[in-house]
């Protein structure tokens, strides 16, 4: 579990200063752009939705992809 909240502060991290609307791919963009780790990148690929409007969205398809 402790793994999971820090991966959720790194995905933020990846994110930051992305706007939404934005699909998985603006994420993964985002995410290089602001230097993330390879994890980080393939937690965001891995995530089951294809389309957010809000970071809530993304932590929602995150909190799927861990079950």
């Amino acid at each position: 579990m402790a793994q999971r909240g820090g991966m959720t502060v790194e995905i933020e991290k990846a994110l930051k200063g992305i706007s939404y609307p934005a699909n998985k791919q603006d994420l993964v963009q985002k995410a290089k752009q602001n230097k993330a780790n390879k994890n980080v990148i393939q937690a965001i690929e891995n995530l089951p939705s294809d389309n957010f409007n809000s970071p809530v969205d993304v932590q929602k398809a995150w909190g799927q992809e861990r079950r």
